[in-house]
């Protein structure tokens, strides 16, 4: 997969070396050109340049790109290449760093993106889950802010342990995408057992968080059986 990263801070460098590891082609573009040799970067291509410049992306040849990840410290940045990259370039999928959660609003498909990340919200995310284990968890806002990927760890005294996935009666928007058992990835079937630390992964309309929410609460004890 053909991957450009706009941005190599710590946040744009940090997804490439993710990338990179799974054997992925990336390219880098910043202004900087003192930032390649701090990367520390192996196997990336570079570009040095503006990335809000036609001429910058036409050569950073981004109607090829599988993939843009504007990951810049500025959200107006991260929003102009979003749209140039779909309305120029057509690139397939944009994904946009939202720095100022006050910005999150605008990062929709309005301005070509196609995942907000807002990286404070994550963190914080990343945060409640390992101090928090029973919340909802909101990781990432999708597509136009209609929808999620939350996350669910499952407590010692949940109601749902030993019930499977078949019969638990989800919201109608909330689809559950993955289970992580023992650092493994499981595709969730119907057959699948609830176990206790589980952590449950979930597709969801913003609007099917609360039933989602309420559903999933150590406090609810309407147990589900087969």
């Amino acid at each position: 997969m053909k991957v450009v990263i706009v941005g190599a801070g710590s946040v744009g460098c940090s997804i490439a070396r993710e990338l990179l590891s799974h054997e992925h082609e990336i390219l880098l573009i910043d202004p900087k050109p003192e930032v390649i040799g701090r990367s520390g970067l192996r196997g990336a291509r570079w570009l040095v340049g503006d990335a809000c410049e036609i001429s910058t992306l036409r050569e950073a040849k981004l109607d090829e790109a599988d993939v843009v990840v504007s990951a810049t410290g500025d959200d107006k940045v991260n929003l102009v290449v979003s749209l140039l990259a779909k309305t120029e370039f057509g690139v397939g999928r944009t994904v946009g760093r939202v720095n100022n959660p006050k910005n999150d609003w605008m990062f929709d498909d309005s301005w070509g993106v196609d995942v907000a990340v807002n990286t404070p919200r994550l963190m914080t995310a990343l945060v409640e889950e390992a101090v928090e284990i029973g919340d909802l968890v909101r990781l990432l806002t999708l597509q136009t802010g209609v929808a999620s990927l939350v996350e669910f760890t499952v407590p010692s005294d949940s109601h749902l342990i030993g019930s499977t996935v078949g019969v638990v009666e989800w919201p109608q928007d909330a689809t559950l995408v993955a289970i992580l058992r023992d650092e493994a990835p499981i595709a969730p079937s119907s057959d699948d057992v609830i176990e206790s630390g589980d952590e449950l992964f979930f597709v969801s309309t913003i609007d099917a968080e609360h039933g989602l929410r309420t559903l999933l609460s150590p406090t609810k004890r309407n147990r589900q059986t087969d």
